[in-house]
């Protein structure tokens, strides 16, 4: 749920915590070369990421054109033609319309008392635990997992799955062909399955939701309400795992002195989950990719058409004529522009004010529930979840 990660370059070890990644100097747009070798532009200015993220001449599809390697490098599902992050033009729009509805900041609000319900559930269990226990296993997974569960109306069994498809649906191409192939066919089984099901007999979940709204809507290919369904079941709970278990590791680890006002004060929580989402990525990629329809000009350059570009978002939140030269000392401060780490224009993430959402009250919660939470490991010795294009703590030892 935010800048999708493309072109993913593992780093050599020791890998640093994500919010100790250095970014070079923001700067006018440059030649750089993907890891296949691709020639790429990179674009790392706030405003030169802006425009490259809202201006129509930047598109996504080209970048996967049908029978060819991915221009971009990526792989799993995010490569798939049908995902909507990969339609431009009319196409994208008619899938858009069909989710729009349900990810509005009021619709969001309406599910806050069962999603307030869930994270006190999860921390009940997590009290009941000895100690010292481990929040990725005990907290920044299952909650996440519960959550767009009960949203997509998923049964026990799909709930188990999710680890292993999210796996493959944002490989970072470190997989096996034929065992990703295989993996993601499950995967769109299952998808299919769910949106037979939810036209027979609906509900009040989502996908009963997006089944009706596509049907009203009219002309969406199935294979595109496939992709759709199966994106936000994975995404939905991957980003939100990963910004929660990463901002716990940074917040525990580095910044205990913001522990008291997190937990007594559920607006200041707010105010720092949108920073620590700002400024902590989801990986370690560089930039969201894009494809150029035309020779455009962004900063003052002359990017040509048929180019692919990266917008880098990391780069551009810490761009030093938008944000203050120390963002991380103030955790509680208002940012000075709208953060890029969800992305920009048509396809800012829908899912923005749902993960604001679960990182809000799962911080301020936990923070208000264990006053005295620490970590009983240090950051250097963190085992990290590869694999995928974002990076998260396998486990996260605490005690209190």
């Amino acid at each position: 749920m935010s800048c999708p990660a493309d072109a993913h370059v593992r780093p050599g070890p020791p890998m640093p915590p994500l919010h100790r990644l250095t970014f070079d100097p923001p700067g006018p747009p440059r030649p750089v070369e993907l890891p296949d070798g691709t020639r790429a532009w990179q674009v790392s200015r706030y405003a030169d990421v802006r425009k490259v993220l809202t201006d129509s001449r930047f598109g996504r599809a080209r970048l996967h054109p049908p029978d060819a390697p991915s221009l971009s490098g990526e792989s799993g599902l995010v490569s798939s033609l049908d995902l909507i992050f990969n339609q431009d033009g009319e196409d994208h729009l008619r899938l858009r319309r069909t989710m729009r509805r349900a990810f509005t900041p009021r619709a969001v609000a309406r599910w806050r008392p069962w999603i307030e319900t869930i994270v006190e559930q999860s921390l009940d269990e997590l009290a009941e635990g000895d100690r010292p226990v481990d929040l990725v296993a005990g907290f920044t997974l299952p909650l996440p997992v519960a959550v767009i569960s009960r949203l997509m109306g998923l049964d026990t069994d799909a709930r188990e799955q999710l680890r292993h498809w999210s796996q493959y649906a944002f490989s970072d191409g470190s997989h096996p062909e034929e065992e990703m192939t295989s993996a993601l066919a499950e995967f769109a089984v299952f998808g299919a399955k769910l949106l037979s099901e939810r036209r027979s007999t609906p509900g009040e979940d989502l996908t009963s939701m997006l089944v009706k709204a596509a049907d009203e809507e009219g002309g969406i290919p199935e294979g595109q309400l496939v992709d759709l369904v199966c994106g936000l079941v994975v995404g939905g709970h991957d980003s939100t795992m990963t910004m929660l278990g990463n901002s716990l590791l940074y917040l525990l680890g580095e910044r205990p002195e913001a522990w008291p006002r997190l937990g007594a004060d559920e607006e200041a929580a707010g105010a720092l989950a949108e920073r620590l989402l700002h400024l902590i990525p989801l990986g370690d990629d560089r930039g969201t990719a894009r494809h150029a329809a035309i020779d455009t000009e962004v900063g003052g350059v002359t990017i040509p058409a048929g180019s692919v570009v990266l917008a880098d978002c990391g780069s551009a939140n810490r761009d030093p004529d938008v944000f203050p030269p120390r963002p991380f000392d103030d955790l509680f401060a208002p940012l000075a522009a709208p953060t890029l780490a969800l992305g920009a224009g048509s396809h800012y993430c829908l899912g923005a004010w749902l993960a604001r959402l679960e990182l809000q009250l799962a911080l301020h919660r936990i923070a208000a529930r264990f006053p005295g939470l620490r970590v009983a490991e240090p950051a250097e010795e963190v085992e990290w979840h590869l694999g995928t294009t974002s990076r998260s703590p396998r486990r996260i030892v605490v005690t209190w």
